[in-house]
C-alpha cells in the first residue's frame, strides 16, 4: 500500500522548525528527536514519519535519506535537501523549501476557490430551476385549471414557454456542472493533458495555466541555483516542476541555448519565457551577480499575477451565473403571470 505523503502545509512547518534549530546550532539528529518529541501526543503522518527519521538518523544516515526512509515527503523536498546538504547550504534550503510550500498551498487555495464558488453557483441555480419545474409551474398550472376550468390556448403557450425555458436552462446547467466534475476527476489523472488541451481554448484559463507553470519554474529554479547547482542542471530539474506544456517547451528552447553557452536570463528573454519587463529584470539581476534574489523577486511577482487572474475570472463568472439565474426565474414567472393578468383584465 502507497503511504500517504505529509501535505504542503505540513512539509512547510516541518523545514522551518528543522531550519530555525540548525540555524541555532543544533545538530540535526537532536533537532528531530525535539520535533518527534513535540509530536508524540499526535499520531498522524507526521508523528509516524519522525519516529522513522529518528531511527535513522542515530544510525548514522543523512537528513534527505532519513526523510526518504520516512516515506511522507514528495521527491522535489528530497533531492533539495540533498544538494543543501552536499553544497554546505541545507538551512538556507530548508528555509526557502518552507517559504515554496507554504505558497504552494496559499496557491492551492486560491485556485481551489476559484473552482469552488462557480460549482455552488451551479448548484443553486439547478436546484431553484428544478423547484421551478416541480413545484411552482405546476402550482400555476392548477390555479388557472380551477379558475377557468381548463387552460386557454393563450395560457397553455404562456406555460409552454416557461416550462420550456427552464427545462432548457437546466439541462444546460446540469451539462456544466458534469463537465465542472468530470474535468476535476480527469485532472487529478493521468488524463490531465486532455483538460489542458480544452482549458488552453479559453485565452483566460490559458493565462492562468502558463502563469502557473512559469511561477512553479521561477520558483524551484531559485532555490536548485540557491542550493549551490549549476544553471544547467537547476533548470533541467526545475522543468520537472512546471507541469504546463506550453511553458515547458519554452524551457526546453532555453536549454538549448544554454547548452551553447549563454546564460538562462539571455535564453530566457530569447524564448519570452517571461514578460519583457520580467525578463530584463532577470538579464539586469544575472549581470549584476544578483540572479537569486531577482528570481525570488520574480516568483513573488507571478503568484500575485497569477491569483489576481485567478479572482478576476471569478469576478466575470459571478455576475455571469447570477444573471442567468436571474434571468431564467424572471422570464419563467413572467411567462406564468401573463395568462394570470389576462384573466384579471377580462374579469374586470
Amino acid at each position: 500500500m502507497k503511504k500517504k505523503k505529509l501535505d504542503t502545509l505540513g512539509i512547510s512547518a516541518f523545514c522551518e522548525s528543522m531550519a530555525m534549530m540548525l540555524q541555532s546550532g543544533i545538530q540535526t539528529q537532536e533537532a528531530v528527536s525535539l520535533l518527534h518529541g513535540e509530536s508524540e501526543k499526535s499520531h498522524g503522518i507526521l508523528e509516524a514519519g519522525l519516529a522513522v527519521m529518528q531511527k535513522a538518523l542515530e544510525e548514522g544516515n543523512s537528513l534527505s535519506f532519513a526523510m526518504e526512509a520516512s516515506g511522507i515527503f514528495p521527491s522535489y523536498a528530497l533531492k533539495m535537501v540533498e544538494m543543501g546538504e552536499s553544497s554546505g547550504r541545507l538551512e538556507d534550503v530548508l528555509f526557502r523549501l518552507s517559504r515554496y510550500y507554504r505558497e504552494q498551498k496559499a496557491m492551492g487555495e486560491k485556485l481551489k476557490g476559484a473552482v469552488t464558488y462557480p460549482a455552488a453557483m451551479l448548484i443553486l441555480i439547478i436546484v431553484v430551476l428544478a423547484l421551478m419545474l416541480t413545484m411552482v409551474l405546476p402550482a400555476f398550472t392548477q390555479v388557472y385549471n380551477r379558475l377557468t376550468g381548463s387552460m386557454a390556448s393563450s395560457a397553455y403557450r404562456y406555460i409552454g414557454w416557461a416550462y420550456g425555458f427552464c427545462w432548457a436552462a437546466l439541462i444546460v446547467m446540469v451539462v456544466l456542472a458534469l463537465s465542472l466534475i468530470l474535468g476535476l476527476l480527469l485532472w487529478n489523472s493521468k488524463k490531465r493533458p486532455l483538460v489542458e488541451g480544452v482549458l488552453y481554448k479559453l485565452p483566460v484559463c490559458r493565462e492562468i495555466l502558463e502563469k502557473l507553470g512559469t511561477y512553479r519554474f521561477t520558483m524551484a529554479l531559485s532555490v536548485f541555483l540557491a542550493s549551490g547547482e549549476v544553471q544547467d542542471i537547476a533548470v533541467a530539474k526545475s522543468l520537472t516542476m512546471i507541469d504546463c506544456k506550453p511553458v515547458e517547451e519554452k524551457v526546453k528552447r532555453c536549454m538549448k541555448h544554454l547548452e551553447e553557452g549563454h546564460g538562462i536570463a539571455q535564453a530566457a528573454y530569447q524564448e519570452e519565457l517571461f514578460e519583457p519587463v520580467y525578463g530584463r529584470m532577470l538579464l539586469a539581476g544575472e549581470r549584476s551577480g544578483n540572479l537569486e534574489s531577482v528570481l525570488e523577486r520574480l516568483s513573488d511577482l507571478l503568484e500575485e499575477h497569477t491569483v489576481n487572474l485567478a479572482d478576476r475570472l471569478v469576478e466575470v463568472i459571478d455576475p455571469l451565473l447570477s444573471g442567468i439565474l436571474l434571468v431564467t426565474v424572471g422570464i419563467s414567472l413572467l411567462s406564468v403571470m401573463l395568462p394570470l393578468l389576462g384573466i384579471m383584465s377580462s374579469i374586470g
